[in-house]
């Protein structure tokens, strides 16, 4: 197997005015395409009225609606290996601009499309195929965006670079949380159920397409254009080559995806839910202090992937979980008795969510070149349809016993991830 640089550019040279157009073009187009995934569960309620008989019992209508949402999560691995397969032998660009259209159109369809009262049976199993399409792209979407950036920048910068970028999807969750917030706020109810529920949608699919066409402006990575030059792309199907030589980088990059999924799942997605219904905050207190919360996860993002830079991921990765461990666990136990601290404690928590900046440079360096792309897609969405699923139910179960589950579960995170962060650091990294 042959292996080329880092970068077919000077390591030490500073970041460009090319380099951040890069950089600013794919976060843009993250945040727009992670903003399609999610606006989905925003909408959950209203669609699952529209889409599912009339007389359908409420809890399996929610069932069979979340169920619609978890089967984008089920279709990330399957399309993640496809076009990392893709990605390693024809171009990181094809399938970066790929990933997105098959986003966009996927969301604009599911702004027009009948409801059951219009087109019965049909009208679940088109939202559900939807869907599924929509899981693959960002099956390949993200990983892809991570490869991307990283092999386009001087390989002292590739912290950075993925923490900026793993800042744009984290924004993609925020838009999606405003617009959702402003189509509740400027229409009744009852003009939601009619018609508004797809103004989001359509935003979306529109959006997306522009995102299609800003990335033509982007080129192919220079490291994939020289293995190409040279004749030293995979000569084999890339991920046999990863599961037989790469299976050290595999479970690392494994572990630091549970890392991910669970800060992102448990702190970001569910909290709202748990100060509701735990801490009895209001609706919109609770996304007040989630949109805060989101916005410093998305610096947090940024700063540890500069700081990887600087000090090495396992210095960072150890700090960090330290401090999100703390500030967690102040969080979830004095809400009863200090429900004013809200604001700044979600706010530091938020913050420091964002080691998980440091994920992505992680993972990048775990793989060779020749195979990256389908090294790192493989460990991610694996890991993230397993521990993306399972952490909410395994949260909801220390709930039943203690109002500090979510606590128990991020700490129990924590300490798994300053123990990858401890080994990090052993070996230089």
């Amino acid at each position: 197997m042959s292996s080329v640089p880092a970068s077919s550019a000077p390591t030490s040279r500073p970041l460009t005015r090319n380099d951040y157009k890069t950089l600013s073009l794919s976060a843009l187009g993250g945040a727009l395409e992670f903003y399609d995934f999610i606006i989905f569960v925003f909408f959950a309620t209203v669609v699952g009225k529209l889409f599912f008989p009339a007389d359908m019992p409420e809890w399996l209508r929610l069932m069979q609606t979340f169920g619609i949402f978890a089967a984008g999560y089920l279709a990330r691995p399957l399309g993640g290996i496809v076009m990392a397969h893709f990605g390693d032998l024809l171009g990181r660009k094809k399938m970066f601009t790929l990933s997105i259209f098959m986003m966009a159109v996927p969301t604009l369809i599911m702004g027009l499309l009948p409801t059951y009262a219009q087109i019965g049976l049909w009208a679940p199993i088109l939202l559900l195929l939807m869907r599924v399409i929509q899981g693959a792209a960002i099956g390949g979407e993200v990983p892809g965006a991570w490869v991307f950036v990283s092999e386009h920048v001087p390989s002292r910068h590739i912290g950075y670079a993925c923490g900026t970028l793993t800042s744009g999807l984290t924004a993609g969750i925020l838009l999606g949380s405003l617009v959702a917030t402003a189509i509740n706020s400027l229409y009744t109810p009852e003009q939601v159920s009619d018609y508004a529920w797809r103004i989001p949608f359509l935003l979306g699919g529109v959006f997306g397409l522009f995102s299609v066409y800003l990335r033509r402006w982007l080129h192919e990575t220079p490291i994939f254009a020289e293995m190409q030059q040279r004749k030293t792309l995979a000569a084999e199907l890339p991920l046999r080559a990863v599961l037989r030589d790469h299976r050290g980088a595999i479970v690392l990059s494994m572990l630091l995806t549970w890392l991910l999924s669970a800060g992102i799942v448990v702190v970001i997605l569910m909290t709202p839910t748990v100060l509701q219904t735990v801490y009895h905050f209001s609706p919109t207190v609770a996304l007040q202090a989630n949109s805060l919360a989101i916005v410093t996860l998305s610096l947090g993002c940024i700063a540890s992937g500069a700081l990887a830079d600087r000090f090495g991921a396992g210095r960072v990765l150890v700090t960090g979980c330290l401090l999100l461990l703390a500030t967690s666990w102040t969080l979830y136990h004095s809400l009863a008795s200090h429900p004013d601290w809200l604001f700044p404690l979600y706010t530091l928590t938020g913050l420091f969510v964002g080691v998980v900046g440091v994920v992505p440079y992680v993972m990048v360096k775990a793989f060779p070149p020749v195979v990256r792309f389908s090294g790192l897609s493989f460990s991610y969405n694996v890991a993230y349809a397993v521990f993306g699923g399972l952490t909410p139910l395994v949260v909801s179960l220390l709930m039943k016993e203690s109002p500090m589950g979510p606590a128990y579960y991020v700490a129990v995170i924590c300490v798994m991830g300053m123990l990858v962060g401890g080994y990090l650091w052993k070996r230089g990294r």
